[in-house]
């Protein structure tokens, strides 16, 4: 559903962000033609807003869009990859805010599937710091430090987010090169405060106004929030940086 949370701090902050320039200016020289090759599948509007380019085709879980029907016709027209964008909770206790992960699989509760070598290889040597290691798709908010532990040591996983495991279920489907990358915005120690969790919109973004009634109510829960509205800022603004340095194609066309 796409009123529940890939992550408290990221959510929080499309709230807070929401209607910010986070438009990406990528490199004209480097784009052959418009013709789009890339799905871009991300979890929330000011990921998407960063993803955008001519290259890229940008699907948004909180708008609605279903990912299935959009693959099918891309399909059609020659698109040649499937890309997980965004923002991630830390399950690797070494990560934190800022920092890069690029899928070497994508696991969800039950398949475990290969990310595509030569696109993924090509993104880490984009990606200063990235690390490459798996990351966990799942249905349901991760919130919980201990429950973050007891994923990182069943899986292996590095970072937990809602979209990865659709993307690479559907890009298997529809045969399409499949990558994931993601920035950590709430590291594996975060406890995510209760007025991080209330008063979602239909949309998925925050309800600040629901968010601060719960403030006044609970005051205590300021500095964690705080905290968590850092730690997402610093992400946003990794994310703007990293989208630059991938051109136009998400690293995809220099493949040949």
């Amino acid at each position: 559903m796409a009123s529940q949370l890939d992550f408290a701090g990221g959510t929080f902050v499309d709230g807070l962000v929401n209607g910010a320039d986070d438009s990406v200016l990528v490199g004209d020289a480097a784009v052959e033609s418009s013709r789009r090759l890339v799905i871009a599948f991300v979890g929330l509007d000011f990921e998407a807003r960063i993803a955008a380019s001519p290259g890229v085709l940008v699907v948004c879980r909180t708008a609605g869009s279903e990912l299935e029907t959009v693959a099918d016709s891309a399909v059609r027209h020659g698109y040649r990859g499937m890309i997980s964008f965004g923002v991630a909770g830390g399950l690797a206790g070494n990560l934190r805010a800022g920092d890069w992960v690029v899928a070497s699989s994508i696991r969800d509760s039950q398949t475990v599937r290969a990310t595509d070598a030569v696109w993924s290889r090509k993104l880490l040597g984009l990606i200063d710091g990235a690390i490459h290691a798996p990351i966990l798709g799942v249905d349901h908010a991760v919130a919980e430090p201990a429950k973050k532990r007891e994923l990182y040591k069943t899986t292996g996983a590095a970072v937990v987010d809602m979209e990865s495991h659709v993307v690479a279920r559907v890009a298997a489907e529809h045969k399409l090169a499949v990558a994931a990358v993601r920035v950590v915005v709430d590291p594996a120690h975060r406890k995510v405060p209760p007025a991080a969790l209330i008063g979602m919109r239909p949309d998925g973004r925050a309800n600040v106004k629901a968010v601060l009634r719960d403030l006044m109510a609970r005051p205590s829960q300021l500095p964690p929030l705080a905290r968590i509205a850092y730690d997402a800022f610093v992400a946003r603004a990794a994310m703007v940086r990293v989208r630059r340095q991938l051109g136009p194609y998400f690293g995809l066309l220099d493949q040949g």
